[in-house]
């Protein structure tokens, strides 16, 4: 999943960075995720997940400036606090010095396929097995680059990515008993 957002980040810095930004980091906020598959693994938690892995891959580049939109009620929250008198004058946050954002990003997983090919197979004799299996998996992620002030779609793009995975398994079977041991490891690549 780390190379799949290193991709989505690379996307969208060449969107960005190709508008020609040399005074200043664009202002940009992150939106959830929204998912247009039927994917198994998707549960209610997954689209929020993604936006704080995004996000934090963004702010970690140092050449976005990222605003919460995903916490703002908790800072709306705290400029109210300070609001209110109860919060010393010199420390208080103060009501209107939120920065507003430039682009906002949307992102829906248009496309997962998790078995997209696969293969698998193995032997026994006199008891002792050996086997293995691979497979492959597919996911598209549509990226849209909302310009704030017009509401028009400045970029839009689809960063797809496979993943690969592989198994070795090995068997043992004695006098009634039998037992076996598996590995598995899978691979990714995502394209921009």
């Amino acid at each position: 999943m780390k190379k799949f957002l290193v991709a989505l980040v690379l996307s969208l810095s060449f969107i960005i960075v190709a508008q020609g930004f040399a005074k200043e980091k664009p202002r940009i906020g992150v939106l959830r995720f929204t998912n247009q598959t039927s994917a198994g693994w998707w549960r209610g938690g997954v689209g929020r997940e993604l936006q704080d892995m995004l996000i934090a891959e963004l702010a970690s580049l140092k050449c976005f400036r990222v605003l919460e939109r995903k916490e703002l009620g908790a800072v709306l929250k705290e400029q109210d606090l300070g609001a209110s008198g109860r919060v010393s004058k010199s420390t208080r946050a103060k009501i209107g010095k939120l920065t507003g954002a430039k682009y906002l990003v949307a992102a829906t997983v248009s496309a997962f396929e998790e078995s997209t090919s696969g293969a698998g197979g193995g032997f026994s004799f006199k008891g002792i097995s050996i086997g293995g299996k691979k497979g492959r998996a597919y996911m598209a992620v549509d990226l849209k680059l909302i310009e704030v002030e017009t509401g028009e779609i400045y970029d839009a793009r689809t960063v797809e990515a496979t993943s690969k995975s592989g198994g070795l398994s090995l068997g043992l079977s004695r006098w009634g008993f039998s037992g076996n041991l598996a590995g598995h490891k899978k691979r990714r690549q995502a394209r921009p």
